[in-house]
C-alpha cells in the first residue's frame, strides 16, 4: 500500500475541527515545508526587481537574433524587443545597456515582452528639451519622406526635418536620406502640439562658420586663391573660397567686354581669383579674374597715333555712339556726331549694328587714361572744305526741309551742309507765326545763299529773295487815300483782317472803322470798299477803314454847302433880330 499523502493523513487524523491545519491541507505542505518555501520566496523576491508597466528599467542586451534583441532585466526570465525599435541605432550590439518598459509579462509562449520605444518615448520629451536648451547634437533616424521635408525618429519621437534644413545646398532627391541615421540639432519645440523640428543644416553651417573665421582671418588684398563657381548672375559670379563666398563683378571677369558671365564661367568650375577688396568684417569680398592677366593696353602698338586708321568690331551700341574693339580688350568710342558730316544727330543704330566690322580714324588717344575716340566721317572729304566754291553767296539751290525752330527752317543742301532760313525770309507778303504754316519736314524748297561763314560753319539762306519784292509796287498801288475792294477774312475784338482782290496784301481794319453807314458793322466773309489810311513798306503794314469812306463824303458835302447856308442864316438872323427889337421897342413905348 502506497504512502498516504499529507492531505490524506490530515483527513484520516482524528482531530477536532478547530485544531485542523487548513494551511497544510490547501498547500499540501506541512508547517516545516511551508516555512522553507516562504523563506525561499523572500530570497527570490530580494534578488529580482519588482516589475511595473509604468517604470523604465535599464536592461542589458545579451543576445541578438535576426528580428529580436534578447534583454536581461534581472527578472526570472529574459525579455524580447523587436529590432524595429532600434532602427535609429544600427550599431546595437551585445552588452549595450538600453532603456525598456514592460509591454506584456507573458505572451502566448510565456515570453516576457519588453518595449524600448515606450521607454524612449516616456523620457523623450525631457531629453529633447534638454538637448534643445543645451544645443547638443542628437542622432536621429530618417523614417520617411513627407510634404516639405522628412520624418525623423529622435528618442522615439517623430520630429520634422524641413527640406530647407537638410543641407546648405538645395536638395532635389529627398529619398536618398530615407533609412539613414544622421546628426541633428533640435531647433524648435511646441509642447502643446508635441511637435519637434530638427535641422542638419545648422550643424553644417556651424562647421562652415568655423571655417569662415579661419579663412577670413588669413585674407589679404592681392592674395591669389582658388575657388569654385557657386552661383552665376547677370551682374557677376559668386565664388566659394572654401566656406567663404566672394563676388567677381562682371566687369572684373575679363578685359574684353562680357555680355553675361555665363560666357566666361560655368557652375562648379574651379578658377583662380585675386582678392581686390573687402569690408571691415570681411563679409563682402570683392574678387577679380582679369587682374591676373596683363592689361591689353600694355600690348597696344606703340606706333598707334592720332590720325591712323584702325579696324574693329562693334561690341556695344547706344544712342550716343558705338564702342568698337580695335584690339583684344581695347575699345574706342565712335560718337554719333563722328559718324556723319550731317548736323542732324541720329541714333548710332542708324549707321552701325553690333558685330559690324568697321574702319575708323583715331581722333584722340590717351594711353594714361586708356581712352580712344574714333571717327567714321573722317574717312570721307569734309563737305565744308570747298563750301565757297559750291555754295557762293547769291547762288540758288534746292534743299530738303529737315526741321523747324520758332525762328526759322533748317534746310539740308547735301549731307553735312545745312542752312537756316529765318522766318522773315520765307515770304514777302504772308505773316507767318511758325515755319510749319509755310512748309513741312521733307519738302523740297528753292533757296538762295544770303550769307556764308566758313569758320563758324554757318550758312544763311533765303526763299523770298528768289522773287521780286512786291512791296515796291504795292507802295504805289496802295498809297494812303486809295480805295480798294476787300473781303473781311477774319473779324475779332480789335478789328478785322482784310484780303484785297489780288490776294497778295492783307490789311488791318480797326474795329471802330468797320462801322457801316447804317450803323452796323462789317461781318466775317463780307466784301466792302476800304480806304488805305496807313502804308508802311518797312514793316509790311497796311491799315484801312470802311467807315472813313462815307464819313469823308459827309464831310465833303457839308463843306460844300456850309458857305451858302451860313450867309442865308446870317441874313435871316439879322432881319429877325431887327424885327424883334422894333416890336419890343413899340410895346415899351405904349406901356409908358
Amino acid at each position: 500500500m502506497s504512502e498516504l499523502t499529507n492531505q490524506e493523513a490530515l483527513l484520516n487524523a482524528n482531530v477536532a475541527p478547530e485544531q485542523f491545519d487548513w494551511d497544510s491541507f490547501e498547500s499540501g505542505l506541512d508547517a516545516d515545508a511551508r516555512k522553507e518555501k516562504n523563506d525561499l520566496e523572500e530570497i527570490y523576491k530580494g534578488s529580482l526587481n519588482d516589475l511595473s508597466e509604468t517604470d523604465v528599467i535599464i536592461g542589458k542586451v545579451v543576445r541578438l537574433t535576426d528580428k529580436e534583441a534578447i534583454v536581461d532585466i534581472n527578472f526570472k526570465s529574459e525579455g524580447v524587443i523587436s529590432l524595429n525599435e532600434f532602427r535609429y541605432n544600427q550599431g546595437l550590439k551585445v552588452g549595450d545597456e538600453v532603456e525598456v518598459m514592460v509591454d506584456r509579462r507573458e505572451d502566448k509562449s510565456g515570453q516576457l515582452q519588453l518595449s524600448h520605444k515606450k521607454a524612449r518615448t516616456l523620457k523623450a520629451w525631457d531629453r529633447v528639451n534638454e538637448y534643445h536648451e543645451s544645443g547638443e547634437i542628437v542622432n536621429g533616424f530618417v523614417k520617411s519622406r513627407t510634404k516639405g521635408g522628412m520624418i525623423v525618429d529622435v528618442f522615439g519621437i517623430e520630429a520634422f526635418l524641413p527640406g530647407s534644413q537638410i543641407d546648405v545646398k538645395p536638395i532635389k532627391d529627398y529619398d536618398q536620406f530615407v533609412g539613414k541615421t544622421m546628426e541633428f540639432k533640435v531647433v524648435k519645440i511646441n509642447p502643446e502640439f508635441k511637435n519637434v523640428v530638427v535641422s542638419h543644416k545648422a550643424l553644417i553651417e556651424a562647421d562652415i562658420e568655423g571655417q569662415k573665421k579661419e579663412i577670413i582671418s588669413q585674407l589679404e588684398k592681392g592674395q591669389v586663391l582658388e575657388g569654385t563657381v557657386k552661383n552665376i548672375t547677370s551682374y557677376g559670379v559668386f565664388i566659394d573660397l572654401g566656406g567663404v563666398d566672394g563676388l567677381i563683378h562682371i566687369t572684373d571677369l575679363s578685359w574684353s567686354r562680357v555680355n553675361h558671365p555665363s560666357e566666361i564661367l560655368s557652375d562648379g568650375q574651379v578658377v583662380k581669383v585675386v582678392i581686390l577688396d573687402f569690408d571691415d568684417e570681411k563679409t563682402r569680398i570683392q574678387l577679380g579674374m582679369k587682374q591676373l592677366e596683363a592689361h591689353p593696353w600694355d600690348a597696344l602698338s606703340a606706333d598707334l597715333k592720332v590720325g591712323d586708321k584702325v579696324k574693329g568690331k562693334v561690341v556695344v551700341l547706344a544712342d550716343y555712339g558705338a564702342f568698337v574693339e580695335v584690339a583684344p580688350g581695347v575699345e574706342g568710342l565712335i560718337h554719333v556726331s563722328e559718324m556723319s558730316w550731317s548736323t542732324h544727330l541720329r541714333s548710332a543704330g542708324d549707321f552701325v549694328k553690333i558685330g559690324d566690322e568697321v574702319e575708323a580714324v583715331v581722333l584722340t588717344l590717351d594711353r594714361e587714361e586708356r581712352k580712344i575716340s574714333l571717327g567714321i566721317k573722317q574717312l570721307t572729304p569734309d563737305p565744308w572744305a570747298d563750301i565757297q566754291t559750291k555754295y557762293p553767296v547769291g547762288s540758288q539751290h534746292v534743299g530738303t526741309v529737315r526741321n523747324f525752330t520758332n525762328f526759322g527752317v533748317f534746310v539740308e543742301l547735301e549731307e553735312g551742309i545745312d542752312g537756316l532760313i529765318y522766318i522773315s525770309d520765307l515770304s514777302w507778303t504772308k505773316k507767318i507765326k511758325h515755319p510749319s504754316e509755310f512748309c513741312a519736314v521733307g519738302d523740297k524748297l528753292d533757296v538762295i545763299v544770303l550769307e556764308l561763314d566758313t569758320e563758324a560753319r554757318r550758312l544763311s539762306l533765303g526763299h523770298k529773295q528768289l522773287t521780286e519784292n512786291p512791296w515796291d509796287k504795292f507802295e504805289t498801288k496802295y498809297a494812303e487815300g486809295t480805295v480798294h475792294s476787300g473781303k473781311a477774312t477774319d473779324v475779332f475784338d480789335k478789328g478785322a483782317q482784310v484780303q484785297f482782290e489780288d490776294a497778295e496784301v492783307e490789311a488791318f481794319a480797326p474795329s471802330r472803322l468797320l462801322e457801316k453807314e447804317d450803323g452796323s458793322k462789317i461781318k466775317k466773309g463780307e466784301t466792302a470798299d476800304f480806304k488805305v489810311i496807313e502804308f508802311n513798306k518797312e514793316f509790311k503794314r497796311v491799315v484801312v477803314s470802311h467807315t472813313g469812306i462815307f464819313r469823308d463824303e459827309e464831310k465833303k458835302a457839308a463843306k460844300e454847302s456850309k458857305p451858302a447856308a451860313s450867309s442865308s442864316g446870317e441874313e435871316k438872323s439879322t432881319l429877325g433880330d431887327i424885327d424883334a427889337l422894333a416890336e419890343l421897342k413899340k410895346r415899351m413905348e405904349e406901356g409908358k
